[in-house]
């Protein structure tokens, strides 16, 4: 066992804290603006999936503010001290959206409401679709470096919308040219079962990646042990 410090330099930290709290601040804009267009498309389309997209639009601005609030202490030390707490609430997040959008769209397929068409919603998840992964990557390098948890499930939140915007797309798509009503509820259950994994994965990541402040260590002992520069096994569901 060798021991490597693969710690950036408090410079270098700093940047990154910079970078990942301008990136926060432009996830909280743009996903204001999806979840007012989505939540009131859906509502007027009685479009489970739309609003479910809508409200998971919230719950990223809260995750968001979360990390916000985290990077915000100018001390690495308090950054770090406040990890767990980020990355419990965005759990928390993921949980409470997937409760509410597997109710919803049971609701809607035993009939008690059927979605219509929505251009609206249509263009919102065509935004987000061409948006979302470029904000999820760079806040993703920008966590995996500085060796934060958090800011790396942030990041899967950011990467969350994309898939949801893809399904969405694919069920108001559906629903609109070929009048497949069921479809819309239908990718309401897969953006459920998507922020349940997602969920899982926030809550247990408080232990994945190394502490950036500390020295990670690199084994020679045991292939196919080795660790990244976040600090993170193969595998491991921060850094995957």
């Amino acid at each position: 066992m060798t021991a490597v410090s693969l710690s950036p330099t408090p410079a270098r930290r700093e940047v990154l804290a910079r970078r990942i709290r301008l990136l926060v601040a432009a996830t909280i804009t743009y996903n204001v603006i999806e979840a007012v267009v989505a939540i009131t498309a859906g509502t007027m389309a009685s479009s489970t999936a739309l609003i479910g997209f809508g409200l998971d639009s919230v719950i990223e601005v809260s995750s968001a503010a979360a990390v916000a609030w985290q990077f915000s202490a100018a001390e690495h030390a308090v950054r770090e001290a406040r990890e767990k707490t980020t990355l419990r609430i965005i759990a928390v997040s993921f949980f409470a959206l997937a409760a509410y959008v597997t109710f919803d769209a049971i609701r809607a397929l035993t009939g008690s409401g059927e979605a219509e068409g929505s251009i609206p919603g249509i263009v919102i998840a065509a935004l987000s679709l061409a948006i979302m992964p470029f904000l999820s990557a760079a806040q993703r390098r920008a966590g995996r470096e500085i060796g934060s948890a958090s800011a790396v499930a942030d990041s899967k939140q950011t990467l969350l919308c994309t898939y949801l915007s893809a399904v969405l797309l694919v069920g108001l798509v559906l629903n609109a040219t070929l009048g497949w009503s069921w479809a819309d509820p239908t990718a309401a259950l897969v953006i459920a079962g998507m922020a349940v994994k997602e969920g899982r994965e926030a809550w247990r990541g408080d232990g994945c990646c190394a502490p950036s402040g500390l020295s990670a260590l690199k084994t020679h002992a045991e292939p196919g042990k080795a660790e990244d520069a976040c600090g993170c096994a193969p595998g491991c569901a921060c850094c995957n």
